[in-house]
């Protein structure tokens, strides 16, 4: 059976942000002196390179690639006070490191490196999106370590997220034939033979709280009402920027399942044993055949649904 970590796999950190020290350059020009250096690529789908026994791979100032000194992002302190700064550029070769997708690998990273390049790649896409300033469309540039960006005119913007609920729907009953209501997204592409199932999930929108977001999706998603709508974990998702706020629901399989088509392709309950059966390696088939497959180890779904499962 499949193990998980306490808490969702991208919401464990090590690092101390020290924010006190963004906005002060002789420090942060000492710092990088003796700092370790982070490098990923926004224009190679945000991967770094991870060595074979799932580390990641850090530089010196001197062995990482060169960039303007404003494009460093000073990511925080480690237990030890050394520095930590994350640079998007071209990934170096470094013999016995791999570049990887923090979606493939960031849960089978430790606390120390899944909390660093999260923060890494939360900044890195924000930054590639926000070359101009949104309210007046001048150009900006990086400012604060990495932590805001300034035109001109001393406009200033600041990282953000976007929160974003997910829900695993289930109907409450303990043991092996208790079910859990999943969907395959009509977004989500994959291999012919596999149909991947996943918690139900949506962006809070204005004017909304979390939990009200969770009923109204699962309502437009799969036309059921829910119950007992409680609050799991969260973690981020810098996909490129959302916080995923994770919630369990209660509902009645006894009800039909009405799915939105534009939304979700099909949506089926699932009991534990036949969850189990997946995460032992074993099979199981949707209605025409195809396996089953489950969310990536790395996202909250698999959190939320491993929980259910020791439940």
């Amino acid at each position: 059976m499949t193990q998980e970590r306490p808490g969702p796999p991208l919401a464990r950190t090590t690092l101390d942000r020290s924010a006190h020290r963004r906005r002060d350059a002789a420090w942060l020009a000492s710092a990088w002196e003796r700092a370790r250096v982070l490098v990923l690529d926004t224009r190679a789908g945000g991967r770094t390179l991870i060595s074979d026994d799932h580390r990641l791979v850090l530089f010196t100032p001197e062995s990482a690639p060169d960039v303007d000194p404003a494009a460093r992002m000073f990511l925080g302190e480690e237990p030890d006070g050394g520095p930590v700064f994350a640079i998007d550029a071209p990934l170096p070769t470094v013999p016995g490191a791999t570049p990887a997708n923090l979606r493939d690998v960031g849960h089978q990273l430790d606390d120390r490196d899944a909390g660093l390049m999260t923060t890494a790649l939360a900044l890195a896409n924000w930054h590639a999106a926000y070359g101009f300033a949104p309210g007046t469309g001048n150009a900006t540039r990086a400012h604060e370590a990495g932590w805001s960006r300034i035109d001109d005119g001393g406009k200033q913007v600041w990282p953000r997220t976007d929160p974003a609920m997910i829900v695993l729907v289930h109907d409450g009953v303990p043991g092996p034939d208790g079910r859990c209501l999943l969907g395959n997204n009509a977004a989500w592409a994959g291999a012919p033979d596999i149909r991947r199932f996943s918690c139900l999930a949506g962006y809070v929108e204005p004017g909304e709280s979390a939990e009200a977001a969770v009923i109204r999706e699962v309502a437009e998603e799969v036309g059921l009402p829910i119950s007992r709508v409680s609050y799991v974990a969260s973690q981020p998702w810098p996909f490129p920027g959302s916080l995923m706020l994770g919630f369990n629901a209660i509902a009645d399989p006894s009800l039909p399942v009405t799915v939105d088509p534009e939304e979700i392709v099909e949506a089926r309950w699932f009991t534990r044993r036949e969850i189990g059966t997946i995460f032992d390696g074993g099979e199981v088939l949707t209605h025409d055949g195809r396996r089953v497959g489950l969310p990536m180890g790395a996202s909250i779904a698999h959190y939320l649904i491993v929980t259910w499962l020791s439940s």
